[in-house]
């Protein structure tokens, strides 16, 4: 005789179902039973989330990725790491100007050599040390004619001293002063990433690039992040990314009208820009894996009031060619 379940409790078997499927594919596995059944509380109001997002009204889609698990507190807690201090910055003014009249319409460093594959910082908050490894690994590239990956655990370990707090925080700026005071960074391959704090073992016979000076862009001025975006390579620069859209985003330009211009979290790596289906956006490299969004990076809307800060906080190295 068949057996006929009620909708809701054919629902709740399904979404049990969908839940232990996403946990063998992402390879989830929690401390208890307790913490099991609290991690799916959270995915299901993820789910619910994504479920009813409207992508057409939107502009970018989002999807149940590796951190549906998380709610947006938790996972700024675990994986952003910005910290964001009044201006006491000792970098050089921008002088490349705000007309954007003569720049090409799209620019993509990472079709040029520029840019090294998209890394993961794991439950670190070391995002302000991979901006500011990738903005150095292209400007060595644009020096030396070599892309070499550097070491982002150097800056973790070793920085502490101009301001950086390792795992729990720090500024591009800030990994700028250490390399330009310590002669050097090394390289990824001699001084591999951990994802956790440790006693700095910097050696000069490792160094991978050197930094001279940096430059600070003018704040919240987009056509001047333009004109840098263009003519120097790619850019570090603070966003706000503590959003759940940001968080699950799949694809897509995003911009949300809950960022803010100041409260700033989240460090990336600005490595061009274009237009998609009559968007601006800012082509962003993120470190959070290969996982997320466009295989590990993002397009954030452009010419839209700054929007999630993306040139608030913005800053390059200078590397001379020995």
């Amino acid at each position: 005789m068949a057996v006929y379940l009620d909708w809701r409790t054919w629902r709740r078997r399904t979404r049990v179902d969908e839940w232990e499927q996403w946990k063998l594919k992402y390879n989830k596995q929690y401390s208890s039973q307790e913490e099991d059944y609290l991690r799916q509380r959270v995915w299901l109001s993820n789910l619910k989330f994504v479920e009813e997002f409207d992508s057409e009204r939107e502009g970018y889609t989002v999807a149940m990725n590796e951190f549906a698990d998380l709610d947006p507190r938790e996972f700024v807690s675990h994986y952003n790491g910005l910290r964001r201090r009044p201006h006491t910055s000792s970098g050089e003014p921008c002088t490349l100007g705000e007309d954007v009249s003569a720049l090409p319409t799209t620019v993509d460093w990472r079709t040029k050599g520029y840019v090294t594959g998209v890394k993961n910082q794991g439950q670190c908050g070391s995002c302000w040390a991979f901006s500011a490894t990738g903005s150095l690994e292209g400007q060595h590239f644009n020096a030396t004619g070599k892309l070499v990956s550097l070491s982002e655990q150097n800056l973790v370990d070793c920085s502490s001293a101009e301001g950086n707090e390792g795992c729990n925080g720090g500024l591009p700026d800030d990994a700028f002063k250490y390399v330009i005071k310590n002669g050097g960074i090394d390289t990824e391959a001699s001084y591999p990433y951990v994802a956790r704090d440790e006693k700095c073992h910097y050696s000069s016979a490792n160094i991978g690039s050197t930094c001279s000076s940096y430059v600070d862009i003018e704040s919240k001025s987009e056509a001047q992040l333009q004109v840098a975006s263009a003519t120097v390579g790619p850019i570090p620069v603070g966003i706000d990314a503590s959003h759940l859209g940001f968080q699950l985003y799949d694809g897509g330009v995003y911009h949300s009208d809950l960022c803010s211009q100041t409260r700033l979290d989240h460090g990336v790596l600005v490595v061009g820009y274009g237009v998609y289906k009559e968007k601006d956006y800012w082509m962003v490299k993120n470190s959070w894996g290969t996982n997320w969004g466009i295989s590990g990076d993002m397009m954030m809307s452009r010419n839209r009031d700054n929007n999630c800060g993306i040139a608030t906080m913005a800053s390059y190295p200078v590397v001379k060619a020995n």
